[in-house]
């Protein structure tokens, strides 16, 4: 499946607002093409926030690894980090236009503490995802130190993502791409 040039344009403004942020060699994906857990973990308009401690059995943590705001634009490169585990579980860079959120809301995200989604869950932002595209890459150098995995992850070991558009109370608030920790070797959970 061939990307729309809308998805290649949006992949390609969310790494460069990080340089030397690596690029991610994707190809682009249609859902039947996702292994489990990938497939359950992605393709839906939910929330990761949930979505990934629903799988994951635990709280999800945020850890910003950089960000940086021009007027009302906000960017953010992250990693969600199981709160028991300490795994990572999700590399992500987001970008949110603040001047279509509530003070309180642009607030809270500029204190980079709380996971995205649980932050609008709890402040009551009306919110709806739209999944715009799924991706998939090998495995890189800065995967494998982002998420912690060793050796019995081989080359070629694919990566799977998506890019989403997060409409907060009707307005399209939130650009995102999101990667999450690839399944273990041989199949299963970790």
């Amino acid at each position: 499946m061939g990307p729309e040039k809308s998805d290649r344009v949006e992949l390609a403004s969310l790494l460069a607002q990080f340089p030397g942020e690596p690029p991610l060699g994707e190809t682009w994906l249609g859902p039947e093409a996702l292994p489990e857990p990938a497939l359950t973990l992605l393709a839906h308009h939910h929330h990761m926030t949930v979505t990934l401690e629903a799988h994951h059995r635990e709280r999800v943590a945020l850890v910003a690894l950089a960000s940086k705001r021009e007027g009302e634009l906000y960017c953010r490169k992250l990693l969600l980090k199981g709160e028991r585990s300490g795994k990572t579980v999700l590399f992500g860079i987001v970008r949110i236009h603040l001047d279509l959120l509530t003070p309180r809301v642009r607030e809270l995200i500029l204190e980079e503490k709380t996971p995205l989604g649980r932050l609008l869950i709890e402040q009551g932002v009306m919110r709806r995802v739209e999944r715009t595209a799924l991706l998939s890459h090998p495995i890189r150098p800065v995967d494998r130190e982002r998420f912690g995995l060793g050796p019995e992850y081989p080359d070629g070991t694919r990566m799977y993502g998506r890019l989403a558009l997060l409409h907060c109370d009707g307005m399209p608030a939130i650009e995102l791409l999101e990667v999450v920790r690839p399944a273990p070797p041989g199949g299963g959970d970790e």
